[in-house]
């Protein structure tokens, strides 16, 4: 039976608890009192239960009545939302916002910015990629996305084709497992030490990319193509790389991963670029995620230093 509940019953059910009586609530939805009491009693018939006591002088709810009463705003609610998102749709369409972002980008960062695009569009449908290297703009340039966060340092595909706009930096720092020979190797560490072992490196995760590498010493080097895995594999021992600090904050603090201080040799931090096709006009959601991803505070290394 409660496939016949109408939303017509339940804002007939909330006017009379709202105006005390059925006669007062047939003057605020302006129909006939016999109507409202029909209303009142279809609804208690599909419901199953009474919801107000009949030998009360005004509209007195039953006990049923006064635990049913929440759900019915709660549907009425609903579905005043659902009409407004729907006469919106009617009006501009579906809004679509399509981003790529390197997954050195600091995730924290990234999700406050979308928690807060949600809150300001909440209509907004957002298709996220998470890529490396220079697999955003390659996005970009398909026509997949309309945004890509880039890091700075990474050549442009297409400089013709692209136009970048600067975001923020995050500092880096030099880890290992504290079972790593770097571990135990005297500090600082200079970089011919560095050469002698496996660094682990994030490099472009399409097919057939060129392999593109920031920050790399020596040959002796092991190419992974997930941010994730190159943690995973730093805590197992397989080898030293660099690593976003707010990424390993947490491994550094509870001695899974230790920092290396590297002698005469500085890691600048990683800047972030927001890449868009040259001349583009980004849509208000997209425009709106773009101002939010670029409020951003850099941390400071304590190591090193930005002056």
């Amino acid at each position: 039976m409660l496939d016949s509940v109408t939303i017509n019953q339940l804002r007939t059910f909330v006017a009379v608890c709202e105006e005390g009586s059925f006669s007062g609530a047939a003057k605020k939805l302006m129909r006939a009192q016999s109507a409202v009491s029909h209303a009142i009693s279809a609804l208690e018939q599909a419901l199953d239960v009474a919801l107000f006591e009949r030998d009360a002088r005004r509209a007195e709810l039953s006990a049923a009545g006064r635990n049913l009463l929440p759900d019915a705003r709660s549907v009425i609610a609903r579905t005043e939302e659902m009409k407004t998102r729907a006469s919106a749709i009617a009006r501009f369409g579906a809004p679509q916002l399509s981003i790529a972002a390197d997954v050195y980008f600091p995730r924290p960062h990234l999700i406050a910015c979308l928690q807060s695009l949600q809150t300001l569009s909440p209509m907004v449908a957002v298709s996220l990629r998470m890529t490396t290297m220079q697999g955003g703009e390659a996005l970009v340039l398909d026509g997949v996305c309309s945004m890509a966060i880039s890091i700075a340092d990474v050549p442009e595909l297409n400089p013709d084709a692209i136009e970048r706009h600067w975001l923020g930096e995050t500092s880096m720092v030099t880890v290992c497992a504290p079972t790593h020979p770097l571990a135990a190797a005297r500090s600082p560490v200079p970089t011919d030490e560095f050469s002698r072992h496996v660094q682990l490196v994030v490099t472009d995760n399409r097919p057939n990319a060129d392999k593109t590498e920031v920050a790399v010493v020596g040959e002796r080097k092991w190419h992974v193509n997930d941010l994730s895995a190159k943690h995973d594999f730093l805590t197992a021992g397989l080898g030293w790389g660099h690593m976003p600090r707010d990424l390993v904050t947490g491994d550094l603090a509870a001695g899974t991963l230790v920092a290396i201080q590297r002698h005469a040799w500085h890691i600048r931090p990683l800047t972030f670029m927001l890449s868009q096709r040259r001349g583009q006009r980004l849509q208000d959601a997209e425009a709106t995620l773009r101002d939010l991803l670029a409020d951003w505070e850099m941390e400071q290394d304590p190591e090193n230093p930005i002056t």
